[in-house]
């Protein structure tokens, strides 16, 4: 259990290390008084440096630990394991390990579960989830061809003299985004008898939007509505709460305008209330939602009805986020939910299989998707330098080492603490796949994984995609001299690293 090159931890960072090894889930704090001639520094120092390798321990046995460091005299003095390791890894999930000269605290979430992405539906099927759950929504109908609007218009729309009409993307700012067949915007408010003309310049198309990026995501479905008569525009949302363990309801007087906005210019409108998930919302939590949200003209009570609504498909549907902007006030005092982005926890797809059906695999990065296929969690950047690593926590400090020596990274690739060779053959095919990859970089520290089955992953993928990139190599743990002794056999071009930062400079100046 204890790191190789260690022939021991201190006491306190021990036990520290066994309690999250044995526990499902632990939290310890410890403290120690600052001396004013700093004699606890080197203490300090030694527990830093301690806690840096139980943070490797752990993300090796697949937990993600988060090492955050706020005080920049005990980040000097952790130079090594800890302030390499856990640069910029306080943005991962998972566990955490925070420092302060005065305090440490680490937690461990005990789920050994991997981290993916929750799923996003699109606004069509969120409209019909919330429509199950008795929330009002406006009525909609969604068309994949311009040949099915006519009929959609006579049979939902006979009486309406505009219809709006919303491309179907997983993004945001579909408003303002732009088509790449020279068509502005994603959402349009039209006569009826122009709904079809609208729809032929936005299906099968690809919209640019600020959050798709420049390859935009294509528009397979569009999305035509009533349009309300709206009188008043109010934010709401329920989210998970990590300081409360468990959901917390925001809501704003205002409305239609992103939370960040709102957050700047009405930073004394929004209130958060959280909600005990054992004993779910009760009539006071929602009454006080509502209240906060101030309608004007809707009933109060038929308000409070509705918040506890859209909780209970919080709940029941294992969502991660339910947000709703605008919830709207029609002309005849009806609440309404006009526009709402729903998130799905993945860990949830085996009880939740009609959500997780509704999965638009065509919306997704395809490298993403081809890495989730072979249990690898893969996400893509914008860089030149393709990463292969295994721990979330390592992945992360390589992306780090990467732009602190001038280079870009491509990908965050994370093969696991258990890789197969087959699957790091897949991992590499992602990488060369990608036209922006310029290098490719390897990262691997052997605890469970094994150096001589990733070596060998290596060589046979490199042989089978024929690898016409430099390729930097740096492994660690386990099996590592017969690892390297198949990469040195293997005839090919690989260059090898002797540590971090050495494997991060190679592989950026095999740029230039």
């Amino acid at each position: 259990m204890v790191h190789p090159r260690r022939k021991h931890f201190t006491s306190l960072s021990y036990c520290i290390f066994i309690i999250i090894e044995k526990s499902s889930i632990a939290k310890i704090e410890v403290f120690w008084k600052e001396e004013e001639n700093g004699a606890n520094h080197q203490a300090c120092r030694k527990v830093y440096f301690d806690l840096g390798i139980i943070f490797l321990q752990c993300s090796l046995r697949g937990r993600n630990i988060i090492l955050t460091e706020e005080i920049e005299r005990i980040g000097a003095m952790a130079r090594g394991a800890a302030a390499r390791l856990a640069l910029r890894a306080r943005k991962s999930l998972g566990s955490y390990i925070a420092g302060t000269p005065s305090s440490f605290t680490v937690c461990s979430e005990g789920h050994n579960v991997q981290q993916l992405r929750n799923l996003n539906i699109h606004e069509y099927q969120g409209a019909a989830l919330m429509s199950k759950f008795g929330v009002n929504v406006p009525k909609g109908v969604v068309v994949s061809s311009p040949k099915e609007v006519s009929e959609v218009i006579k049979k939902h729309f006979p009486n309406d003299a505009e219809v709006v009409v919303k491309s179907q993307v997983l993004a945001g700012g579909r408003g303002l985004g732009t088509f790449k067949n020279g068509f502005k915007g994603g959402v349009h408010i039209v006569k009826t008898a122009q709904v079809e003309e609208y729809a032929k310049k936005m299906l099968g198309q690809i919209l640019v939007t600020k959050q798709t990026g420049e390859a935009g995501k294509p528009v397979n479905k569009v999305f035509l509505c009533e349009r309300l008569d709206l009188v008043n525009e109010m934010y709401f949302a329920i989210a998970l709460d990590r300081a409360s363990a468990g959901p917390v309801i925001i809501a704003c007087a205002k409305g239609g305008t992103s939370i960040e906005d709102l957050a700047e210019k009405y930073p004394d409108m929004i209130i958060k209330v959280p909600v005990n998930i054992n004993t779910g919302i009760t009539d006071e939590e929602a009454a006080q939602v509502v209240d906060g949200l101030a309608p004007k003209k809707a009933d109060k009570q038929e308000c409070i009805e509705q918040v506890k609504k859209i909780y209970n498909l919080f709940v029941k549907s294992d969502c991660t986020l339910v947000e709703i902007n605008p919830l709207a006030e029609t002309a005849d005092g009806v609440m309404v939910a006009a526009d709402a982005k729903l998130n799905f926890d993945d860990n949830a797809a085996y009880r939740q299989k009609e959500i997780f059906a509704l999965r638009d695999k065509s919306q997704e990065d395809p490298r993403e998707v081809a890495a989730a296929a072979a249990d690898l969690n893969y996400i893509g950047l914008d860089g030149e330098i393709g990463c292969m690593v295994n721990g979330a926590g390592l992945a992360m400090a390589t992306m780090d080492i990467i732009k602190l020596h001038g280079g870009t990274p491509a990908n965050f690739l994370d093969v696991g603490g258990n890789a197969s060779e087959g699957q790091v053959v897949e991992a590499f095919k992602i990488l060369t796949a990608d036209p922006k990859v310029k290098a490719i970089l390897v990262n691997i520290f052997g605890g469970i994984m094994k150096c001589d089955i990733i070596a060998s992953g290596i060589v046979n993928a490199a042989k089978q995609v024929s690898l016409k990139v430099p390729l930097v190599v740096r492994l660690e743990g386990t099996n590592v001299d017969l690892g390297k002794t198949i990469l040195k056999e293997s005839g090919m071009t690989i260059i090898t690293a002797e540590d971090l930062d050495d494997a991060a400079q190679k592989a950026v100046e095999s740029l230039r």
